[in-house]
């Protein structure tokens, strides 16, 4: 893969579904596809069945797909401008026997994914609505509309006011929306259903149709909260009822039949909010929530979809995602190995749907970003044997049918390289811990030159499935070096929360002890390495030069935490992360710093960032840069305007391309494939 095959990368959504698409029923999917002709992103509704994929819809931004429960209709997301020319994706709905689409809301903002009411009739939303006068909205009793730098002053009196990608938050609460879509001449709606002092989320429908389930703050966002709870929404009037008090978030709920509830999120016993794994609940007739998934094995991943007596969940699993089903009836929370694998292998599911007992997921694998699958529930995961999970976490289990094959221009453009092999690591860390990861080999005999790049989190994980950066940079000579060590998702609890309080300890050892098992083959050239990585990734790039620079002949940081104690007052999660991963003594955090030990660094180092990354704002990477030049390194700064913390995933196409390009222009300068004779 070259940078600008970026446009090869056809991602699809998580399917909605009508039957068997094997059998005259169908899935459909948005994919997404990066324009660099418009430098923008398109994204189509496609149809899909056993003869493979048709678009479906003729807009160029259309998204999120959801069929109603009559199979009759599609809903999704269709970006409208709006009379200034500012877009918004507003929701639509078409037959799915054919015909226009009609636009049925003109939301400030516009909406996020649909839920259909159980009857068709009815489909609720989230929206956001802003202060008049913010956002390209009219001023009250005027019809000026300021610009967004002549807008008022916002007064922020609490910590929770902004977060990466949406922006401010106060000044813009998200309320539920419900549009009633059986009378084709309504005027677009434009207005809430809820008018609650706080942000609500993820609605879904009550089996009645008369009330929603929603995720609210606790006690409505009164104060700074991380606890969620979910209340029920009267769907005529709007009221709110508290209906479940959680043992921390929420990020996915459904009703059973029986009025039961099953939710996913994930509790906060002691206070530390990271390193937490969200699992399976259930409450029953108003009583406290039941955890169904044990927390110390299984991080659950995906919304509850019901199948029976049971609840199918996707739950992280050693850098996979695979889909398990879980005994909706079971009286004690049960470990991983215990919930029989609807949907395994070296997979990682983004989204599933389920009709009868026909499941559909989209899928990244180590050769695609995406397709879609189709799983016979009838004959899938029966009851959990030693064999079984061998088998699952061997990658053993057969794949279901494929339907699509999204990645095919990654495999058949000529002028491009293809897709390059990814192989499994297991190192051993100095303190006996295994850790878990893979190298991404380039053509040739070798011995190649090494990146050992780390992933963000630090609770997150690399996995099995297409990675674009690892893919590109391996076209261009690199062994690529990919894993998850102590702090990353995947592992079970206390692999994920060995890091708290001990950041740049364990978790360095993890990332040393993979790149050694990675250069004891003799395919690679352990004179010749170096390191990068992004956000957590940044911070331990940046960590292990001042360490272990020894070892790397240049490194590459971005968008990373490189001072703890400005990072907590200027980051949109610094006012709790910060306390949570490291600690509030300042002498600690100032311990914790690569920043502390930037005059140690002796290799060349870049420090790449973007403008408007309020994750991990630009001053983190300005106060690294100018730490480096004042110590005397070879250091650069680079960057990216109009961009945040998401660049290398989703910024614009053009940026990401020019990204690649300036990486593998570091690493020709630094690390050439060829080596000196």
């Amino acid at each position: 893969m070259l940078a600008n095959d970026i446009t090869h990368l056809h991602v699809p959504s998580s399917p909605t579904i009508s039957g068997d698409p094997r059998t005259g029923g169908a899935a459909f999917v948005a994919v997404s596809r990066p324009d660099l002709d418009k430098d923008a992103y398109r994204s189509t509704v496609e149809r899909v069945t056993a003869d493979g994929a048709v678009r479906w819809t003729a807009g160029d931004r259309d998204s999120s797909p959801v069929l109603s429960p009559d199979g009759r209709s599609l809903a999704f997301l269709r970006s409208v401008d709006d009379e200034h020319g500012a877009p918004h994706p507003q929701l639509a709905v078409a037959p799915v026997d054919g015909g226009e689409a009609r636009v049925v809301t003109a939301l400030p903002l516009g909406a996020d994914a649909p839920v259909w009411s159980p009857d068709s009739t009815r489909i609720a939303v989230t929206a956001r609505f802003p202060e008049p006068g913010r956002y390209g909205t009219p001023v009250s009793g005027s019809d000026r509309r300021p610009a967004a730098n002549a807008e008022a002053p916002r007064l922020i009196t609490r910590l929770d006011f902004h977060v990466n990608g949406a922006g401010y938050l106060l000044d813009k609460p998200q309320q539920i929306v419900v549009v009633d879509v059986t009378d084709r001449d309504a005027a677009p709606v434009d207005t809430a259903l809820t008018s609650a002092p706080c942000s609500l989320a993820a609605p879904a429908w009550y089996p009645e149709g008369d009330a929603l389930l929603v995720v609210a703050p606790r006690d409505l966002g009164a104060r700074e909260t991380h606890d969620d709870d979910l209340y029920r929404v009267d769907a005529t009037d709007g009221t709110l009822t508290l209906t479940v008090r959680t043992e921390g978030s929420v990020s996915s709920s459904t009703i059973a039949a029986d009025g039961t509830i099953h939710f996913v999120g994930a509790s906060h016993l002691d206070g530390r909010l990271v390193g937490e794994p969200e699992g399976l609940w259930s409450v029953t007739d108003g009583s406290d929530p039941v955890r169904l998934t044990a927390r110390e094995t299984v991080d659950v991943a995906s919304a509850p979809v019901l199948h029976g007596a049971d609840v199918l969940v996707s739950v992280l699993d050693r850098g996979t995602v695979t889909v398990r089903r879980v005994p909706a009836c079971t009286t004690t929370p049960l470990q991983l190995d215990e919930l029989p694998t609807v949907l395994g292998g070296h997979v990682v599911v983004s989204g599933f749907d389920v009709d009868g007992d026909v499941l559909v997921a989209t899928a990244a694998t180590t050769d695609s970003p995406g397709e879609v699958h189709v799983v016979d529930l009838a004959t899938a995961a029966e009851p959990t044997s030693a064999a079984t999970a061998t088998a699952t976490a061997t990658g053993d289990q057969a794949l279901p049918a494929v339907l699509t094959d999204y990645a095919a221009p990654l495999r058949t453009d000529a002028a491009a390289p293809g897709v390059r092999r990814i192989e499994e690591l297991t190192g051993t860390s100095a303190d006996g811990t295994p850790v878990h990861g893979w190298v991404v080999l380039p053509e040739g005999d070798g011995p190649h030159p090494v990146l050992r790049v780390v992933h963000g989190g630090p609770f997150g994980q690399d996995t099995w499935a297409f990675f674009d950066e690892a893919q590109v940079y391996a076209s261009a000579g690199y062994a690529v070096v990919i894993g998850n060590p102590r702090g990353s998702g995947g592992y079970g609890l206390d692999h994920g929360r060995a890091v708290i309080g001990a950041m740049g300890t364990v978790d360095v050892d993890d990332v040393l002890a993979l790149l050694d098992a990675a250069l004891e083959r003799p395919d690679l050239d352990a004179s010749r390495v170096g390191i990068m990585g992004g956000s957590y990734g940044g911070f331990m790039t940046s960590w292990v030069a001042a360490h272990h620079g020894d070892r790397f002949v240049a490194a590459w940081s971005e968008r990373a935490v490189n001072a703890w104690d400005s990072f907590a007052g200027s980051s949109d999660i610094g006012w709790f992360f910060a306390d949570a991963y490291v600690g509030a003594d300042p002498e600690e955090q100032r311990r914790r710093s690569p920043l502390t030990y930037a005059d140690q660094v002796t290799i060349p180092f870049m420090v790449a960032h973007s403008e408007e990354d309020w994750r991990c704002p630009i001053e983190q990477g300005h106060r690294q840069f100018v730490a480096l030049k004042r110590a005397g390194v070879d250091a650069s700064f680079l960057v990216f305007p109009g961009e945040g913390h998401e660049l290398s995933r989703s910024g614009r196409p053009w940026h990401r391309v020019q990204r690649f390009e300036h990486v593998l222009a570091w690493w020709a300068e630094h690390l050439p494939v060829t080596a000196a004779a």
